[in-house]
């Protein structure tokens, strides 16, 4: 959560799709409110007034899980060995368009 107070301050999208772990009304859900975001988050099972969420876009989470678990598999990108930004940045274009391409 420590990571989501900093990243959803000057977020500018149209909706987020996050999992369970996110569900907290003050530092998640109320800040993506007052950007304007839709929260593509299933509420927990111990919430009190369980909230409702667009489940068919929370399943387009399962390709981008899928994608993060294909580029992984990449040892540059997994490990992070470049130095530079940039450079790992090409490696992720690189392993991006290999995915792509199987």
């Amino acid at each position: 959560m420590v990571g989501a107070d900093h990243l959803l301050v000057d977020l500018e999208v149209e909706a987020l799709l996050a999992d369970k772990a996110y569900d907290a009304d003050e530092r998640v859900l109320d800040v993506l409110e007052a950007c304007g975001a839709i929260a593509v988050i299933p509420p927990k099972r111990n919430r009190l007034v369980q909230r409702a969420y667009d489940k068919e876009l929370y399943k387009a989470r399962h390709l981008i899980e899928n994608f993060f678990s294909k580029i992984k598999q990449f040892r540059a990108i997994a490990t992070r060995y470049d130095k530079l930004s940039r450079n790992f940045l090409a490696g992720v274009h690189l392993a991006s368009a290999c995915v792509l391409l199987n």
